[in-house]
């Protein structure tokens, strides 16, 4: 077991702040951990640096992002109606293939090196989705997972089978970078200018759809509380405010 294991975690929230500066942000966080880990090599063991981690949570105005795995014919909207729509349009170097981000959603960014906590990117994706299952559990609501889809989903292998939150990551030396988007007041009518994440006959939804009203900027503040919580549950993790 590495002894300089450091199951601390830094969280921020960023507010609303755009897509490309987020992701620029990211990558010097991960730069960083990765910087400090080359380092580590030319240090013996008992004078090793800790690597630090890192989770975010923002808000993006209107984008489409598609991940290098994806197919640009997912995306529907050409460039006057992504113009018409005030939406932006960016190439990502994660997994999967095209989502939507935008106002009313809660996107989670966590750059963690994973030598922290495991080597294990399949139990990563699957500890991420238990994070958001447990906190849509606290509305009363079933989330689950879809076999060969990463995301947390509701009602699967049914007809109405509908996506609250998708997941995309990328990892480099075990440090990962991008995350979730889970929809709380999101507003639908973006999701029909794509084919999400690749996948034709599945819905997309939101919590207020599900719950049937909008939710308060107090509750929206809570579910991010209730996310922070279920992070560090899962993850078996310390979170420490920046």
């Amino acid at each position: 077991m590495n002894t300089h294991q450091n199951r601390k975690v830094a969280f921020e929230d960023l507010g609303t702040r755009d897509y490309q500066s987020s992701w620029d942000y990211q990558e010097s966080l991960m730069k960083n951990i990765i910087d400090t880990k080359i380092k580590n090599r030319d240090l013996p063991a008992e004078d090793h640096l800790i690597t630090p981690n890192h989770l975010l949570l923002v808000e993006h105005p209107h984008v489409y992002t598609l991940g290098k795995s994806g197919h640009e014919e997912n995306m529907l909207a050409g460039i006057d109606k992504l113009k018409e729509i005030e939406a932006t349009f960016v190439k990502v170097n994660r997994g999967g293939d095209i989502t939507y981000h935008g106002f009313g959603q809660i996107v989670g960014y966590p750059i963690l090196d994973l030598e922290n906590f495991f080597t294990d990117i399949h139990k990563y994706m699957r500890n991420l989705e238990e994070v958001i299952i447990r906190t849509m559990a606290e509305f009363g609501l079933k989330g689950e997972r879809s076999p060969g889809e990463t995301g947390v989903w509701f009602d699967v292998g049914k007809p109405y089978a509908r996506k609250i939150c998708a997941m995309g990551v990328k990892a480099s030396r075990w440090v990962t970078l991008h995350g979730f988007a889970l929809n709380i007041n999101t507003e639908m009518r973006y999701f029909e200018y794509i084919i999400p994440c690749g996948i034709k006959d599945k819905q997309v939804t939101s919590l207020k759809r599900e719950l049937e009203r909008e939710l308060t900027p107090e509750e929206v503040e809570d579910i991010k509380v209730k996310i922070r919580k279920h992070f560090a549950d899962v993850f078996e993790a310390e979170l420490v405010s920046e």
